[in-house]
């Protein structure tokens, strides 16, 4: 059973603190942690990403961009990133990591657009797409807990 999990972008102020709550919600017993090849720290979460979680019941308001680490991808069964870009770059720094490194959207072959600095549109787009995501793993991981 997969209970812990890393959710990679670039910033951690978009994609992942979206990918995280969703996560969160669904998967409520797992470990669910989220950070940036390139993180925005200490910063919160994308006022835009707050409120259409929000819509869907879940509060990311107190979200804190933090930096990928050693210690981050050592202590997660399961790290899902947005792109193609992001997953070598994870496998290149943390080599120990290959296996258990994915795209977000692995199961669509898609890659998660970043809505940074976009208007709502781009962020409902990239959300949808996390979602569809985040329901492909999900049934994958209850499947392996079975």
């Amino acid at each position: 059973m997969i209970d812990s999990i890393l959710v990679v972008c670039e910033g951690n102020v978009c994609r992942s603190p979206m990918a995280q709550g969703l996560l969160k919600k669904r998967l409520p017993n797992a470990a669910i942690l989220s950070a940036g090849l390139g993180a925005l720290v200490g910063r919160g979460a994308d006022p835009i990403a707050i409120e259409l979680l929000a819509e869907r019941g879940i509060d990311i308001g107190e979200h804190k961009a933090a930096s990928l680490n050693l210690s981050h991808v050592r202590a997660v069964q399961l790290v899902l990133v947005m792109n193609q870009i992001q997953l070598k770059r994870v496998e290149t720094t943390y080599p120990f990591a290959k296996g258990k490194v994915y795209r977000l959207g692995e199961h669509e072959r898609m890659d998660v657009i970043d809505p940074f600095g976009q208007g709502k549109n781009v962020f409902q787009t990239a959300l949808t797409q996390i979602e569809t995501g985040a329901d492909n793993w999900i049934r994958v991981i209850d499947r392996l807990g079975k």
